[in-house]
């Protein structure tokens, strides 16, 4: 589980999100930031089981900083309120469908697949879908997958179809997406339970075939 010690400093954090209380606090984020990376670790080697591309991954290369780019926003809070970690092979920055898991107090989730991938890459992931539907449907329809997820996120969903893709083709919603995601929420409470790892790779595991699917549409 996730330490509450953790959720505690991220939500202090939020309250006093600035430099000075941030410096005041360094030792209690250092425990936080050791209890995520360590916790990810765990999640990577549990993936590995089943997905051997992540084997060999170190949490500290998939886990992001906490530090927020400030340049073009209007937030200029210098820190997030909350800890990820984008685990695919490659690390946080490879292109690949990932694994991803986030914690924030009243925020925390579980995710995956691929999120906004290079208009070349989503092209051929949209061609292989409408060029095997049933296949690409038996993924997000299976048993497991709709118990973790429910259905793909609609997060940069098109209302049209897509540019050069037949608006009549019976399938047409399927290739809608400008980010083919999935989103597990979890609560504080299942956050900081003891089941939190098993819980959290069986999600992951639902996850896999939609990942593999990505992956090999978009060549990686």
């Amino acid at each position: 589980m996730i330490q509450q010690s953790t959720l505690k400093f991220l939500t202090a954090l939020k309250k006093n999100n600035n430099r000075d209380w941030f410096l005041a606090n360094k030792k209690e984020y250092d425990a936080a930031k050791k209890d995520f990376i360590d916790y990810v670790q765990k999640l990577i080697s549990g993936i590995s089981t089943f997905d051997k591309k992540v084997s060999g991954l170190e949490a500290k290369n998939c886990v992001f900083r906490i530090n927020r780019d400030v340049r073009f926003s209007n937030d200029k809070s210098p820190y997030k309120n909350n800890m990820g970690a984008n685990m695919s092979p490659g690390g946080k920055k490879s292109p690949a469908a990932s694994y991803y898991f986030h914690i924030e107090p009243g925020g925390s989730f579980i995710a995956g697949g691929m999120w906004q991938p290079e208009p070349d890459k989503l092209k051929a992931i949209r061609e292989d879908i409408l060029y095997d539907p049933d296949d690409f449907k038996k993924i997000i329809g299976n048993k497991e997958f709709k118990k973790h997820y429910g259905k793909l996120s609609d997060e940069d969903k098109l209302k049209t179809a897509p540019k050069g893709f037949d608006k009549e083709h019976p399938d047409i919603d399927l290739v809608k997406y400008k980010s083919y995601i999935v989103v597990k929420n979890l609560s504080d409470k299942e956050v900081m339970d003891k089941n939190l790892l098993k819980n959290a790779l069986e999600a992951y595991k639902a996850l896999k075939p939609l990942n593999d699917f990505l992956n090999k549409s978009a060549g990686i």
